[in-house]
């Protein structure tokens, strides 16, 4: 038989376990377990994460809307006449810029020597005409006598021819004068008719040629009358005129220059029917139409007023509109002052307003995130209007929802994103 080595075993008696070297055990065991849980959340977690101090968050709320425009404007007057040489010359002004003026003052003069030896000229013609006129009438007077002593003479020697006729009817018949004496007064008295016919034919139509001439006469005097009224009615203008009570506004010229015909002279403002022009971004062009309100400020005040009228041409990115106030103005203004304007385009009672901020740009007014427990969703949104300050919404929020309004490129399009 094979012998073991239990001879060689000792009893060794096993110590008992202290109870704190347990716990240290347990407790090496849960750090392990918490420290493997940390590792994986933060190289499990794939969510990317923002800093929120770097961003701007809003609260949607309900309220209401005003959509407007503010732009500044100049002061412009509603009527401002324009007023021009009506000939060529020298130009004398009576009133300097600045001055107030009333209806039909006298304002500047223009000098035109030419215009008035022209006025004298026709003067002369029409004299000329008028003693022709009158010639004529005389002429025309003499031709119908001359006419009438004619045709009273073809009568006279038809009533002879006849009474010839006559005579030689009664012989012939008694048998004292012969057949040829008889058609002999025949002949005679049928040539009377004929020259008496022809006489009065030819004095109706002379008396209609002559009335013919006498018309064109008196039509070459009316022509030259009306040309001659022409001249003095223009040199009657040169005596330029305000045509309101106002101010003057601008010399076009300086004084004693000679002037073109239908040169800019100087211009008059009707400081009754101020307005104001402004530009109007092309953006709004498509809200833009007239009777809209506007609200203007002058200092301390408000000024209710309406858009009157609108270009229908864009010029340079912007729209020109006219402003016209609705109500007296608390003080005078002067032409092209400057006054900030506000224009009321749209208002919406009542509805889900947001602060306006960089994130409209970004998401074209479609994507915004919802912050929800530190963490940023990217939702989808439907935008109305907006003011300078506000958008509303019409769709994806509700009343009281926490969005972010700064730039949302630092969000790479992410659907969630941690706010630490």
């Amino acid at each position: 038989m094979i012998k073991d080595t239990s001879a060689q075993d000792q009893l060794v008696s096993v110590p008992k376990k202290s109870p704190w070297r347990l716990g240290v055990l347990v407790g090496s065991v849960l750090a392990g377990v918490l420290v493997i849980t940390w590792v994986i959340f933060q190289f499990g977690d794939t969510t990317p994460s923002i800093n929120s101090s770097r961003l701007r968050i809003a609260e949607v709320k309900t309220g209401n809307l005003t959509r407007d425009v503010a732009i500044t404007g100049r002061v412009v007057a509603g009527f401002s006449p324009m007023l021009y040489a009506p000939a060529s010359g020298t130009v004398s002004f009576h009133v300097r810029a600045g001055d107030e003026v009333s209806q039909n003052q006298i304002l500047a003069t223009i000098h035109s020597p030419e215009l008035n030896n022209q006025l004298m000229q026709e003067q002369a013609i029409l004299e000329r005409l008028d003693i022709g006129v009158k010639r004529q009438t005389i002429e025309t007077q003499k031709k119908n006598l001359q006419a009438r002593k004619e045709l009273e003479e073809a009568r006279i020697k038809l009533t002879g021819a006849k009474r010839e006729l006559q005579r030689n009817e009664s012989a012939w018949s008694k048998g004292v004068v012969n057949e040829v004496d008889l058609q002999k007064a025949k002949d005679e008295y049928t040539s009377a008719k004929i020259i008496y016919a022809h006489a009065q034919e030819a004095a109706d139509l002379d008396l209609v040629a002559w009335k013919f001439e006498q018309e064109v006469k008196e039509l070459e005097l009316k022509q030259q009358e009306l040309l001659v009224a022409e001249l003095k009615r223009v040199i009657d203008a040169l005596e330029i005129r305000s045509p309101i009570d106002g101010m003057v506004g601008n010399l076009m010229v300086e004084e004693k220059t000679v002037v073109a015909e239908n040169a800019s002279v100087l211009n008059v403002v009707d400081l009754s029917q101020l307005e104001i022009e402004a530009q109007i971004p092309e953006l709004y062009a498509d809200a833009l139409s007239p009777g809209l309100s506007a609200e203007v400020r002058m200092g301390d005040y408000r000024v209710a007023a309406r858009l009157a009228s609108i270009s229908p041409e864009v010029n340079e990115g912007s729209v020109s509109a006219r402003i016209r106030f609705d109500e007296e103005l608390p003080q005078p203004l002067r032409q092209n002052q400057r006054l900030q304007t506000r224009v009321l385009l749209d208002e919406r009672e009542n509805t889900l307003v947001l602060a306006k901020g960089p994130f409209m740009d970004d998401g074209a007014g479609k994507i915004a995130y919802l912050v929800r427990d530190d963490v940023a969703e990217r939702i989808t949104i439907k935008t109305g209007i907006a003011s300078i300050n506000e958008v509303e919404i019409l769709e994806g929020l509700k009343a009281g929802d926490q969005v972010v309004i700064s730039s949302l490129d630092q969000f790479n399009n992410a659907d969630r994103v941690r706010l630490n």
